[in-house]
């Protein structure tokens, strides 16, 4: 397997609802149901039947949905596996995988978190990523803001240079990939507009005071 076709994998093994990753990568990928299953050689029901979660997916049937995936796309020309290629990485401070799952709360605790909107808080990530706001702006496209999300989407995003907090969340919203949650360091001011993106979103959002250096640190240790 390839670098994305693991990453793919894993997201789906890992999620609490394969289905939805499953219909996410799929819709990333620009890929109908009907033509997914005519490469896997299987009714469009079935598809539908796993992405709302009728059917568990086992590894064999994981597999051969990325494969799939990435087989249609070579086959379009390969842009998306193109784009995950070559990702503008200029605005990641840092980026983490965990060896294995760590309690979202546990890491609130460490960075001494504030809850702006609590949302969800009880469960586990399995990474994180820092970015500074303004080089991602400037630098990244919408496609590749999917480069924060490391090997999974359960983990935490920490954002440098926030100023109201509403870019990061539109930002999010542009990607089908949603964190399991969203921490802004020493922000200037976080609007309710951010609050309401957020709740929409169902993204849970804090604030910590901790320095940049100091916050990469502590996360580095756990990585």
């Amino acid at each position: 397997m390839s670098e994305l076709e693991e990453k793919i994998a894993g997201e789906i093994t890992i999620s609490e609802n394969p289905g939805e990753v499953i219909k996410k990568w799929r819709e990333m990928f620009e890929v109908s149901q009907t033509r997914l299953a005519e490469r896997m050689e299987v009714s469009p029901s079935v598809i539908s039947d796993y992405e709302k979660g009728r059917r568990k997916p086992g590894a064999t049937l994981v597999r051969n949905i990325v494969e799939s995936l990435i087989a249609i796309d070579e086959e379009r020309g390969g842009e998306v596996i193109d784009r995950f290629s070559r990702p503008g990485r200029e605005g990641i401070l840092s980026i983490g995988e965990f060896g294995e799952g760590v309690p979202l709360k546990e890491i609130i605790d460490e960075v001494e978190g504030e809850p702006i909107y609590e949302g969800r808080l009880d469960h586990e990530i399995y990474g994180y990523t820092v970015i500074d706001s303004i080089k991602a702006i400037l630098s990244m496209r919408s496609f590749d803001y999917l480069s924060l999300y490391g090997w999974s989407t359960e983990r935490i995003l920490f954002f440098k240079g926030v100023e109201h907090g509403r870019s990061p969340l539109v930002a999010i919203r542009s990607t089908p990939l949603t964190p399991a949650a969203v921490c802004y360091i020493q922000p200037k001011k976080v609007d309710k507009l951010s609050t309401k993106l957020a709740e929409k979103e169902g993204v849970p959002l804090l604030k910590t005071d901790f320095e940049v250096q100091r916050l990469i640190k502590i996360l580095e240790k756990r990585s």
